[in-house]
């Protein structure tokens, strides 16, 4: 069991923003309505019309409208049609717009249209789709839309299709995403690489997978309209990550109340409760939610080690028990003269209570084989403060020109006792103090010009970031003739700080030329300022360095561009290149020693440097008729002073306390080159009006070229599999079977050992779409374990660890005001496991 994450991974509960910086964002707002001077005062543009069955005549209701930019597909406005089958999309800027309708069980419909200063309402009257239902056994069943859909540039997941993941995290959304693994503890990696960057609705999060900040882990799906990964993001975003994933919150369009209520438990103490609500009111939009987390999950360990003659065992049980309160307050408001303001408030009370149980056997030769009982009681209490305020502007007479600034701070606190107890020994008990106060800043401000003629557009921008942390980490020695039992051992405390500055700039060009060809460039500045220090001048690190990192694609069409419907077979090649680096994270520099069992402690590295990456793709898309969609991407990323992770047999307390045998430290190294390459495959067809299946699969070869002594050159090959069906037996009732596989990837030292597993979930709504039940049993056959293997010429190991994934879960949704259940969604169902530590 784990107490503390290190390594790239800071504290697991941890994410939390203030709201320095906007000074900045408001002294933005006052600049620009001073420099630009009265807006236009000609009324914004509205697009009106209405849905109806081609056969029937009859209205569509609740069926989704969604407005894209024709330049880049990027998210401008979205609705739902009322109960007589209208809509409409107000407040919208002049410019070319696709716009797009859907409804289960229904052909989409997608049209291009254009909004001027001459003509900015457009009413589009009657639109009319297409049924695909059919019968089955004298019950009318539907088709649904892809889970995962590919776009230009990202792959996109609609997550209220997911009935596996929906109501959970957004952890469990990725799993269910090509080129996306994730782990039994709910660490999440890309194409192999867990370094990435978290974005939400586009802004920075204050955090990153297993970070500061607002973590993955802690957004419950039943939040989230879609997330978007794009695995060679363009210079906009940060160069900081394999890749980025952009996390789309749910927007209520409708005025009044709205809103779920939902109640969750699970097989073996795990209890949820969520509320939403909305409150729409001409220009403001107030938004409520609570979210509730008392879960209990218990896990199985089986580790072995053995360096020269002396041989180690652990064998272990544990529990641990998560306790959380979210509390996220949320204001939308929109100005005058294409303007709009937003404010968000975020607090986050995390604890977690760990309790583990180890007998610890050590063999020697010529003695007899000794044994300990170790117990280790870890109790976390983390508090998190997030605060984000951003501005839009915008220009009616210039459709596309655009000016946004956000700003916000992310604020944690953390309270992190550990206590270990041997029943014999040199040091039978001893306990560690760790308190964390970290703070991170950011500001950032982005500008959109449109070309002449609609066809392109020029973005830049500027950014500042910085991360600040002090902590202590106390050990205790126990001493039963003290009040209190333990002693403070100032020769093994500590206190440290860490700084990190990070100002950057980047520039954008996008350009199409006839009707197939599209191209943008960019470039990225970013200066990176690091120190850090334990108290006393030890560990102390200070570095500083410039980086450039360019991004370029270019993107060819054929065929019908708009629809997969026609006898024509639409086509997309798209090549793309990025250079991305990777900064090490402050407990990995820092040389603050984190004890985890009697037998294993973690240490930074002050020597740490960067890690940069070049990383090319180049990827196909077809559609057939039938809705067909098959996607193939050749991907490569080339990485230099890769940082790796290397576990070493620390002799002088091995030979301290003996009876504890052999005592290993895990640091961290820039270790040489590694090579990823590999292909990527996703297939999605409707079988049938009631079926759908998407597989995807991937096959790439790691190489690892180290210049370490202690950890050789080598190469693995690696293979990915996903199969996800969706059926809908009736009307009302939604099924979808999962099954994932993966094999045995690559680490410095050793491997990772394959794993797999199999979900399947079902939803029943209820009462006109006013409620909806559900059912889901995760990891059905009980197969996902995480398993490692070291060999080195020092140390060879194998670890084995059994959480608890096999959980039933029965859920309830209540659905407030205008909202109602759809077909595809399931609005409870698992969070799934971990905790601090990961």
């Amino acid at each position: 069991m784990t107490s503390f994450t290190t390594s790239s991974q800071s504290p697991r509960g941890l994410g939390f923003l203030a709201a320095p910086f906007l000074g900045l964002t408001f002294g933005l707002f006052s600049l620009t309505a001073t420099a630009q001077g009265p807006a236009p005062t000609a009324s914004t543009g509205r697009v009106t019309g209405t849905l109806l069955e081609q056969g029937t005549g009859q209205p569509l209701p609740f069926a989704s409208v969604v407005l894209l930019r024709a330049q880049d597909s990027s998210f401008v406005a979205g609705a739902e049609t009322l109960e007589n089958g209208s809509f409409r999309l107000d407040q919208l800027g002049m410019g070319s717009y696709l716009l797009k309708s859907s409804a289960v069980g229904y052909q989409s419909l997608r049209r291009r249209i254009t909004l001027t200063a001459a003509a900015p309402e457009l009413a589009l009257g009657t639109l009319r789709l297409a049924s695909i239902t059919t019968q089955l056994k004298g019950v009318t069943v539907t088709g649904e839309r892809a889970v995962v859909e590919n776009e230009p540039g990202k792959r996109v997941i609609n997550v209220e299709k997911d009935l596996a993941s929906v109501g959970g995290m957004a952890t469990d959304v990725l799993r269910n995403v090509p080129s996306v693994a994730v782990d039994a503890g709910g660490s999440v990696s890309l194409r192999g690489s867990s370094n990435l960057t978290i974005l939400i609705d586009g802004k920075p999060s204050g955090g990153s997978n297993g970070g500061p900040g607002l973590r993955l882990d802690q957004i419950p799906a039943s939040r989230i309209a879609r997330i978007e990964v794009m695995t060679n993001p363009s210079a906009k975003y940060d160069a900081q990550g394999t890749g980025v994933i952009n996390i789309i919150l749910k927007k209520q369009t409708k005025n009044g109340v709205n809103g779920t209520v939902s109640l969750l438990g699970g097989t073996g103490d795990k209890y949820n409760a969520s509320l939403s609500l909305n409150r729409k009111q001409g220009p403001a939009n107030l938004s409520l939610s609570y979210d509730r987390q008392d879960e209990t999950y218990r896990e199985q360990t089986r580790n072995r080690q053995s360096s020269g003659l002396i041989s180690t065992r652990q064998d272990g049980t544990g529990t641990e028990r998560n306790f959380s309160h979210s509390l996220n307050l949320g204001l939308n408001l929109d100005l005058k003269k294409e303007q709009s303001l937003s404010l968000s408030f975020n607090p986050n009370w995390q604890q977690e209570s760990n309790r583990s149980e180890q007998l610890l056997s050590t063999a020697r030769p010529g003695e007899p084989t000794t044994t300990q009982r170790g117990v280790q009681q870890l109790d976390v209490d983390v508090k998190v403060f997030e605060n984000v305020a951003s501005y839009r502007r915008g220009w009616e007479k210039h459709p596309g020109r655009e000016l946004t600034a956000v700003g916000g701070a992310v604020l944690i606190r953390a309270d992190v006792p550990v206590t270990q107890t041997l029943e014999s020994g040199a040091l039978t008990s001893w306990r560690q103090q760790m308190d964390v106060d970290a703070n991170i800043y950011f500001a950032q401000a982005d500008y959109t010009l449109p070309l002449p003629g609609n066809k392109g557009k020029l973005e830049t921008g500027l950014k500042i970031e910085q991360q600040r942390s002090n902590g202590t980490a106390d050990l205790f020695s126990q001493q039963p003739d003290v009040p209190g039992g333990y002693v403070r051992d100032p020769a093994r405390s500590l206190a440290y700080n860490f700084r990190q500055t990070v100002p950057a700039a980047y520039a954008t060009y996008q350009r199409g030329w006839g009707k197939h060809w599209n191209a943008q460039a960019g470039l990225r500045t970013e200066y990176t300022s690091v120190t850090g220090a334990v108290a006393g001048g030890q560990g102390k690190f200070d570095l500083d360095y410039l980086g450039l990192f360019p991004t370029a694609s270019l993107s060819r069409h054929f065929g019908q561009r708009d629809t997969a419907k026609t006898a024509e077979q639409p086509q997309q090649l798209t090549f793309s290149y990025a250079r991305r680096l990777n900064r090490p994270g402050f407990m990995q520099q820092l040389a603050v020693p984190l004890y985890l069992d009697p037998r294993f402690y973690r240490l930074g590295n002050p020597g740490l440097r960067a890690e940069f990456s070049h990383n090319l793709e180049l990827g196909h898309q077809l559609s057939l008729p039938g809705g067909a969609e098959i996607t193939t991407t050749l991907f490569g990323r080339f990485t230099s002073d890769a940082i790796q992770r290397l576990r070493d047999v620390d002799t002088v307390a091995t030979n301290r306390n003996p009876a504890a045998g052999l005592v290993l430290v895990e640091t961290y190294r820039n270790l040489g080159t590694t090579t990823n390459a590999g292909l990527e495959l996703t297939w999605s067809q409707p079988i049938t009006a009631w079926w759908r299946v998407q597989a995807n699969g991937s096959l790439f070869m790691a190489h690892l070229n180290t210049n370490a002594p202690d950890a050789a050159s080598r190469r693995a090959l690696t293979g990915t599999a996903r199969l996800n069906q969706n059926f809908s037996p009736t009307p009302a009732l939604d099924v979808q079977l999962t099954g994932s596989y993966r094999s045995a990837t690559l680490t410095a030292q050793g491997r990772q050992l394959a794993t797999g597993g199999l979900d399947i979930a079902l939803r029943q709504r209820l009462w006109q779409n006013r409620a909806a039940l559900t059912f889901r049993v995760s990891d059905l056959l009980n197969t996902q374990v995480r398993r490692a293997e070291i060999n080195s010429p020092e140390l060879q190991s194998t670890l084995y660890t059994k959480p608890e994934t096999r959980v039933a879960w029965l859920g309830f949704t209540w659905y407030v005001g205008a909202s109602k259940a759809k077909a595809g969604r399931i609005e409870a169902a698992p969070s799934g496991g971990g905790g601090f530590g990961g």
